[in-house]
């Protein structure tokens, strides 16, 4: 063995100890003839001190930063402790050391507060590992890991593994594919998810499966996403949806238990998905804080049972201030004891939703004020009164700020969550080690397609409508005969048997109660525009084996790396992955993707435009 003891390891009642220990050389210091060396490993950082009578030795073999190190001698008290490290109380006086490897200067400096850029970092990602902070993130990754496993196991789950190579099958991104060479002209495709695979182990009886997989997604990145990325996938049979509910919050306050020490033993919130999108504009709020939209204007095809509250809005009529009246869709928020923003602070704000990020044209605000009265950017529009029942409408108390955003429905409802949290984030209301669990349910099934004139899956097409929706489905036809009325077709007000599971604003887990009847399942199908003979070629192994007594069944996905990244404290999930690849979907280590040879391209009878 190269080591007796870790880096981490050793302590004060260690003293007396004759011990080896191995790892990287983070720091040498001289001081006159004695060298102080601090070594390095997984575990931990530990104090070297070389005497007088090793420096022939050390002239001989020369130690710079991150050489790798073997070093034996006695454990001694430090003279001068370091209460900032568990080994702080100790050092190792060195009776013999050996250089087991040189290392060249490396190209950053490998700490938490290191001088390496993101690209040159993710370049040299073998480096950027060594770093304490990096190392944090994948113990979590791994002690989340562990925890849901565990937890899953003891639920009576089994780990199935599931093909990579598979056939192409929509479900709602691109597939990335893989040529095969024995089968010229014809491709494999990467998984998006084990989706089908899962429910085929359902109709095999396996009725409690999971896999901490891989899926391939080949879609736009950006810093909560990565073309591939790992699910904790999960199916049950013979369930209903309270089942799955009730199932998988066990398994997240089992990982917050088990991985941050946080009893969440209050129940978690339900809403509605037509709630979330009216009280805060995005199906996935943040509730960890309040500050909900107000809508002072919409289309009530958007939100059909809401006419009472169009009537009632201060807007309703028109108000003579175009922004408004010409505008779809009026949404506001009270920013609570921001009235006494500068004129510096509004203009950064409006600055802020013109980003193409946010897309809007600007911004309308209100300061909720005393004595002095209301004062808005749209003053010569509103008269006092009028603000001032402006201001009621919205909830907002003395001292609040009110923002409004104006324009197109989907762009300014999205907009408005953005500035929501954008807002909380200046008030530091998104506390990192604060958690707050929701689930999201009763989805539309549907979502209308223009550019076709059909229906669209909202989540997967294998997911089920309510039961009590079923026959309204099985019963109609899905053709929309008239596209300007699509919102009066029956398909347009099924709900989905779906859920998501969302913390602090971040969907961490989405799932459902499956199709599992041929004649639903194929009338799904052809609610998306497939034809018999379309649906048959892409989906023919799981219709049939619907013929051969398949059981009631559901399940859910949770995204593994954007779980333990919120866990962790960062936005980001490539911080919680060992090798990621960038924004371009490029690894720059292993310079990925890269042209083949053209012997290469032959055998798989593959030519290059």
């Amino acid at each position: 063995m190269y080591r007796s003891h870790t880096c981490g390891e050793l302590r004060i009642k260690n003293a007396g100890d004759n011990v080896t220990l191995a790892g990287w050389v983070q720091t040498v210091r001289k001081f006159g003839a004695i060298t102080f060396v601090d070594l390095r490993d997984r575990y931990g950082i530990t104090q070297l001190l070389f005497g007088e009578e090793l420096n022939p030795l050390l002239d001989q073999n020369p130690m710079g930063r991150e050489f790798v190190l073997q070093a034996t001698g006695k454990v001694q008290e430090r003279s001068n402790k370091n209460p900032n490290l568990p080994t702080g109380d100790i050092e190792i006086s060195v009776t013999s050391f050996k250089v087991l490897n040189k290392s060249v200067v490396p190209p950053f400096t490998i700490q938490d507060d290191t001088d390496g850029g993101d690209d040159l970092r993710m370049r040299f990602r073998y480096l950027d590992l060594r770093r304490n902070v990096v190392r944090k993130n994948l113990e979590l990754r791994y002690a989340v890991n562990r925890a849901a496993r565990n937890y899953l196991h003891q639920q009576g789950f089994m780990d199935i593994e599931t093909p990579f190579l598979i056939k192409s099958t929509p479900e709602g991104a691109r597939d990335f594919v893989v040529p095969s060479r024995m089968n010229p002209g014809q491709f494999y495709a990467l998984p998006q998810s084990p989706q089908t695979f899962k429910q085929l182990l359902m109709v095999s009886g396996y009725d409690r499966y999971y896999q901490v997989v891989k899926c391939f997604r080949d879609e736009d990145l950006r810093a909560d996403r990565q073309p591939e990325f790992t699910q904790i996938d999960c199916e049950m049979a013979f369930v209903e949806q309270e089942d799955i509910l009730n199932m998988f919050e066990g398994m997240i306050k089992h990982i917050f238990r088990e991985v941050k020490g946080i009893d969440y033993a209050q129940p978690v919130e339900r809403m509605s998905w037509d709630d979330a999108m009216w009280n805060y504009g995005i199906d996935k709020p943040d509730t960890r804080f309040e500050m909900k939209v107000t809508n002072l204007k919409f289309p009530l095809t958007t939100f059909p049972d809401h006419e009472e509250d169009l009537q009632k809005s201060p807007l309703s009529g028109g108000t003579g201030f175009a922004v408004f009246d010409n505008a779809e869709t009026v949404v506001a928020i009270s920013v609570p004891n921001a009235a006494d923003y500068s004129r510096k602070q509004t203009d950064e704000l409006i600055e802020w939703v013109k980003r193409p990020q946010i897309g809007m044209g600007g911004l309308a605000f209100v300061k909720v004020n005393t004595g002095t009265g209301h004062k808005s950017s749209f003053d010569k529009f509103f008269n006092a009164d009028q603000l001032k029942t402006l201001a009621e409408f919205c909830n907002a108390k003395t001292g609040d700020l009110i923002l409004i955003l104006a324009g197109p429905e989907e762009r300014t409802r999205k907009a408005i969550s953005e500035l929501r949290l954008e807002m909380a984030k200046r008030l530091d209301l998104r506390k990192a080690n604060e958690f707050k669990l929701l689930w999201v349910l009763d989805f539309p099934l549907f979502e209308y397609g223009e550019e076709e004139n059909r229906w669209n899956a909202r989540h997967h097409p294998f997911t089920s409508p309510k039961p009590a929706h079923i026959d309204v489905m099985i019963n109609n036809n899905p053709v929309i005969e008239d596209p300007k009325k699509y919102l009066e077709h029956p398909y347009a007000n099924i709900k989905a048997n779906a859920y998501d599971m969302v913390l602090n604003g971040n969907e961490i887990g989405g799932g459902s109660i499956r199709i599992f009847q041929r004649e639903l399942q194929e009338k799904m199908f052809a609610a998306l525009g497939m034809s018999n003979e379309e649906a048959l070629h892409k989906f023919g192994f799981l219709l049939g084996a619907f013929e051969y007594g398949a059981p009631p069944h559901g399940g859910i996905a949770f995204g593994f790396d954007r779980l333990c990244s919120i866990l962790g404290g960062s936005e980001s999930i490539r911080d919680f992955i060992a090798f990621p690849k960038n924004n371009a979907g490029r690894d720059v280590m292993l310079d990925a993707p890269s042209s083949i040879d053209q012997k290469q391209l032959d055998e798989l009878q593959i030519k290059l435009k």
